[in-house]
Parts: structure tokens; sequence; C-alpha cells
């Protein structure tokens, strides 16, 4: 198949690559075959390496690939719907059909609790960016996020636009892509500050997920996002195990 031509037209170069990669990976190669190198990628579709970064980035937060440290980038086995929860809000929302916005409440460093710095590896006295967020979809409040983000990791954070996809931040950034996570899933009603944030009444059922989140190993992102009950749902496909 013809490699597609990355033009300079009003697509982004990133979109445009990002569906090239999709046909390679759809339709030219197998799961757990290897994509090109991302100097191939650069030289195949003349684009520079922050570009072939974030395509696929992208794609691997959708959970078409997959990247083994020291190795390269595969096609990704079809996976339960449930791992796509390693989006990002931004890319979960777009996939929903819907347009999704951020408003930064705070963005500072400071010594994060015992149990945030132990979970991100920080060493005793360790300092960390909070980043609080409220993240709409077609300008509706969905969901309040609280993060922690170990500070020698990412300098200068603050000079960041931190209105999108953090993760693509992350990646295109500071060369850190979030590629596993362990998540935990509760509900608890919403207390009055959150309340107000989130434009619902007191008490009103909230979704509340705690992720922390790590590159090739390493201790990124500790958030707790809590998600208005009446606006979001999530959908998990559960199998049987086969007996042993």
């Amino acid at each position: 198949m013809p490699t597609r031509h990355i033009t300079d037209g009003p697509e982004p170069k990133y979109a445009q690559l990002r569906e090239a990669l999709t046909v390679m990976a759809t339709r030219e190669l197998r799961p757990d075959d290897a994509l090109p190198s991302e100097r191939e990628l650069m030289r195949r579709y003349a684009v520079s390496r922050s570009t072939v970064r974030r395509a696929i980035e992208s794609l691997t937060a959708d959970g078409l690939l997959h990247r083994i440290h020291g190795k390269g980038t595969f096609v990704a086995r079809p996976r339960l719907e449930s791992d796509l929860h390693l989006a990002s809000f931004s890319q979960d929302m777009a996939r929903r059909g819907f347009a999704p916005s951020t408003a930064i409440l705070t963005l500072e460093i400071d010594s994060p609790p015992m149990e945030v710095a132990k979970d991100l590896d920080l060493p005793r006295h360790g300092r960390a960016w909070r980043l609080e967020r409220i993240r709409f979809a077609d300008e509706v409040p969905i969901a309040l996020e609280d993060g922690w983000y170990p500070a020698h990791l990412v300098p200068d954070l603050d000079q960041r636009d931190l209105t999108g996809s953090l993760y693509e931040v992350l990646a295109n950034d500071y060369d850190l892509v979030i590629d596993h996570a362990e998540q935990t899933l509760w509900g608890e009603p919403a207390d009055p500050p959150t309340a107000r944030r989130l434009k619902t009444p007191s008490n009103a059922a909230l979704l509340v997920f705690q992720r922390i989140s790590s590159a090739s190993g390493i201790p990124v992102e500790y958030v707790v996002s809590r998600y208005r009950g009446d606006r979001y749902s999530i959908h998990m496909s559960l199998d049987q195990p086969n007996p042993s």
C-alpha cells in the first residue's frame, strides 16, 4: 500500500499520521507485529519526532498500539473496553462525541501527603506539582481532578498548556508515555465545595477514580477524579475465565 502523503493543510500533521498509522496497524500488520521505528516513520512521512510520538501516544492511549520499553511499538491485541480508561479525559470525551475543555484551579509545587509521596516513590521532603482541574464536556462540568506529579520529572510544568490532554504533554514534552496504571473506583456523595464546582446538588452521587500511573515503570501521576454520576458512565466487557 503506498505511503500517505502528509501535507501542511488544515488538518494537523499528527492527526494525518495517526490516520496513516491506523491504516497500517489494521490493514497491513497483525497483532504483535512491530511498527517501523520512530526514525523510519520520520523519514517515510517527512515529519518531526514530536509528531511521530504524538500520533503513537494517541493510538497507544486508544489501545490500538502498545509500547515495550527498549524494544519498540507493536500492534496491540484486542483488549477489553475497560482498558481504554488509560486514555486521558480529552481522548475519552472526544471518543464519546463531546467537545472537551478544562479550567485550571490550582497549579503549584507542594509537599504531597505521605500516602501520595509513597506511591510516587518520592524521598522524604520530596516535592510534587499539585494540579486541580475541572473537566468539561460540551461546556458541562463533568469531573473534578486533584493530581500530583513529581517535580523532578516534569520541571516547568507551569509553562505548559494543561487545558488539553495532560498525557500528551507528558509524552511530547517529557518523553513520559503513560503505559500502565493501577486504578480503584468507588462511590461517594458530593460535598458542598465539590457540588458547587461541578454544578450539581450537594450529596449528589459521584464516581471516584483513584489512579496511580507510570511510564516505563516510573510513577508519574497520583490523581483522584470525581465524576458526576448523572453525567458519566463506564462500560466494561466481562468474560468468565476458562476453568483450569
